[in-house]
C-alpha cells in the first residue's frame, strides 16, 4: 500500500519553534545565570558555581527543600490511593444514590479558586482545633491534608479516563475462572491502568510540590515549605541561590520524568502486545 509523503510545511515548523521557545527559553535563561558570578542577578560577571554550594550551606533552604519533598511524596501517595478508589467507583459501579453529587465533589477541588480553598480548609483545622483539641497547631500534618484534598481530584480524573479505556472482557474471564473481584483488581486492572496511576502520583507531587497558597493558609510559624521560602526571598530580591536550586531541579525533575516515560512507554507497548496475542489465541 502506498504511503502519501509526509509534508513539513514551514509555518508548522515555525509554530513548534516558537512554542517550544515559549515554554523553555525561561528555563534555560535561569539555568544560564545560575552560573553568574555576581550576587546580582541582573548583571552577568562571568561563569561561576559558587551559588550551587552555597544552596547546600543554606540551612533554612534545605530545610524547606526536605519538608515540600516529603509533604509531595506523602501527598501523592496518600492521593493516588484514593483517587484509585474514588475512580474505580466513579467508572465501575454505574449509577448509584447520590453518584452525580459524589462526582461533583470529586471534581470541586478543580475549578475551586486556592484562595477559598485555602481558606476553607484553615477554617476547618481552626474549628477541629477548638472542639477536638487536634490539630493542636497548623505545620506539616496539615499541610500534608490539605494537599491530599486537591490532589486526589485530579488523580481520579487521570485514573478514570484510563478505566473507560480498558476492555472489561480481560477480568470478566478472570472471574469466570474463578478468581474474586479483589484479585482481578490487583492482579489485572492495577497493572493495566499502572501509566494512568504512575502520572497521577507525578502529576500530583507536581502539584503539592509547587502549591503555594494553600499552603500559606494552612502552614504554622515552623512549617516553612520552598514555595513559601522562594516568595518571601523574591519580595525583597531575587537570590542567586534559587536559581541554583530551581536548576537543580529542573535536573531531577527532568531525569524522572524521562524515566517514567519510558517505564509507561514500555509497559503500553507491553499491554498492546498482550492484547494482540490474546486476540489472535
Amino acid at each position: 500500500m502506498n504511503t502519501l509523503p509526509v509534508v513539513r510545511s514551514p509555518w508548522r515548523i515555525f509554530i513548534l519553534v516558537v512554542g517550544f521557545t515559549f515554554l523553555y527559553a525561561p528555563m534555560l535563561m535561569l539555568v544560564i545565570y545560575s552560573f553568574n558570578s555576581s550576587q546580582l542577578v541582573t548583571v552577568w560577571a562571568g561563569w561561576s558555581t559558587k551559588w550551587y554550594g552555597e544552596v547546600f550551606r543554606d540551612t533554612a533552604m534545605m530545610n524547606a527543600v526536605g519538608l515540600s519533598l516529603s509533604i509531595a511524596a506523602l501527598s501523592a501517595t496518600m492521593a493516588v490511593v484514593l483517587g484509585t478508589i474514588a475512580a474505580v467507583v466513579m467508572v465501575r459501579f454505574g449509577r448509584f444514590r447520590g453518584s452525580n453529587g459524589f462526582a461533583f465533589m470529586l471534581t470541586a477541588p478543580l475549578v475551586m479558586p486556592d484562595v477559598i480553598t485555602g481558606l476553607s480548609l484553615l477554617l476547618l483545622f481552626v474549628a477541629m482545633g477548638s472542639s477536638l483539641g487536634w490539630p493542636g497547631e497548623r505545620g506539616m500534618m496539615t499541610i500534608w491534608l490539605a494537599h491530599v484534598t486537591f490532589c486526589t481530584a485530579y488523580v481520579s480524573v487521570v485514573i478514570s479516563s484510563r478505566l473507560r479505556e480498558l476492555d472489561q472482557s480481560i477480568e470478566e474471564a478472570a472471574m469466570d475462572l474463578g478468581a474474586t473481584p479483589l484479585k482481578v483488581f490487583f492482579v489485572i486492572t492495577v497493572p493495566m491502568i499502572s501509566p494512568a496511576i504512575i502520572s497521577g502520583w507525578l502529576l500530583a507531587f507536581t502539584l503539592s510540590l509547587d502549591d503555594l497558597v494553600i499552603a500559606s493558609f494552612v502552614s504554622g510559624p515552623g512549617a516553612t515549605t520552598l514555595p513559601m521560602l522562594v516568595f518571601s526571598s523574591v519580595r525583597m530580591g531575587v537570590n542567586p541561590e534559587i536559581n541554583a536550586l530551581a536548576s537543580i531541579i529542573l535536573g531531577v525533575v527532568g531525569v524522572i520524568g524521562l524515566i517514567a516515560w519510558w517505564f509507561m512507554a514500555r509497559a503500553e507497548k507491553q499491554r498492546m502486545r498482550d492484547i494482540q496475542r490474546a486476540r489472535q489465541h
